[in-house]
C-alpha cells in the first residue's frame, strides 16, 4: 500500500471513530493537526501526499501524523514491493478462520450456556482443528458417546433440548451402557 493511500485510509477511520459517518476531509484534518498540536500541516501539503505527487512525509510531518492517527510513525511510508501485511501461515489463516466461526457459534447459541461455553473452549485451544477431529473419531464409535458422557460429564447424560426429551423421543432417564 502506499503512503497515500495509507492517509486516506485514516482518514476515514479517523472520521468513522468521531462519528462524522464519512472520511475526514483534508481540510478538517489540517484543522484538526493545528488545534491539538499548536502547528499542522496545509490542505494541499496534505493532497500532494495522497496524490501521490509527494511521496515522502518529512520527519516532523510524520511523527505529527502518528501521534494524531495513534499509528506507528514505520507504518506512514510506502510498502516495498510485493509487501503483504498478512504474516499468518496458510495453515495460522485458515485456524484464524475457525477460531471465528467458533466463537460467532458460541455467540449464536448464547440461549444455550453449556454449547456456547463449549464452542468458545474449542476455540481457545491451541489447535481447534485437532479437537473437532477428536469428536469426528468419537462420533464413529456412537457407544463412546454415551460411555463418555456417563464417565465424564454424567449432567450431559440428560436430556439436552428443552422439551425434556432424549434423542429417542422418551421422557426422562438416559440410555446407559451396560459395562
Amino acid at each position: 500500500m502506499k503512503l497515500g493511500e495509507k492517509l486516506r485510509y485514516l482518514r476515514l477511520m479517523e472520521g468513522t471513530l468521531r462519528g462524522l459517518g464519512r472520511e475526514m476531509s483534508q481540510q478538517e484534518l489540517a484543522r484538526a493537526l493545528k488545534h491539538d498540536f499548536g502547528k499542522g500541516l496545509s490542505q494541499s501539503y496534505l493532497s500532494q501526499i495522497e496524490s501521490g505527487a509527494r511521496p515522502h512525509l518529512t520527519n516532523s510531518s510524520r511523527l505529527m501524523l502518528s501521534r494524531f492517527f495513534k499509528v506507528h510513525p514505520g507504518y506512514l511510508v510506502d510498502d516495498p514491493e510485493g509487501y503483504h501485511p498478512e504474516l499468518l501461515s496458510d495453515l495460522r489463516a485458515y485456524q484464524n478462520q475457525l477460531e471465528l466461526w467458533l466463537v460467532g457459534g458460541a455467540e449464536q447459541f448464547v440461549r444455550d450456556p453449556r454449547l456456547s461455553h463449549a464452542l468458545l473452549q474449542i476455540a481457545k485451544y491451541p489447535e481447534p482443528r485437532k479437537c473437532i477431529m477428536l469428536l469426528s473419531a468419537i462420533l464413529d464409535a456412537p457407544e463412546l458417546v454415551e460411555r463418555l458422557s456417563e464417565v465424564l460429564k454424567p449432567e450431559l447424560a440428560a436430556p439436552s433440548n428443552h422439551d425434556g426429551a432424549n434423542h429417542d423421543g422418551v421422557h426422562g432417564g438416559t440410555a446407559r451402557m451396560r459395562s
